[in-house]
């Protein structure tokens, strides 16, 4: 039977990490050992932020929306409210996308929230 060798193996595994450790600074880019744990770690923090990032984009869509909405005389609360309750499925993606592309568009979504809200029932009562 023949000797099983090991070298091209080794090396392929080597160089394919050390590939993936380029542009790592200092010796996670030179050294296997350095660049095999930062590789692993590297992986780790792609995976938590792929999630991460979908959170991301929610927050800054949702900023966006208030932005808009505030300067057409509604909070976000009340303007997704309003959407629910005028029957309008409109996800915050395409909002945001509205808002800062499109502000006629979005503000008539507005005055069709507004028109769909119940009058304010938190507001001081006035003094009769």
């Amino acid at each position: 039977m023949a000797r099983v060798k090991r070298a091209v193996n080794a090396h392929k595994k080597r160089r394919v990490i050390l590939e993936r450790a380029e542009g790592y600074r200092g010796q996670r880019s030179r050294l296997y050992r350095k660049a095999k744990e930062q590789v692993t770690h590297s992986l780790v923090y792609s995976y938590r932020d792929r999630r991460a990032r979908k959170g991301d984009f929610r927050r800054l869509w949702i900023q966006r929306i208030n932005a808009a909405s505030r300067q057409n005389g509604l909070t976000y609360n009340r303007f997704i409210q309003g959407l629910a309750l005028a029957g309008i499925e409109v996800d915050r993606r395409i909002l945001a996308e509205l808002a800062v592309n499109e502000p006629a568009t979005f503000a008539a979504l507005v005055e069709s929230a507004k028109s769909a809200l119940p009058a304010d029932t938190s507001a001081p009562k006035s003094a009769a």
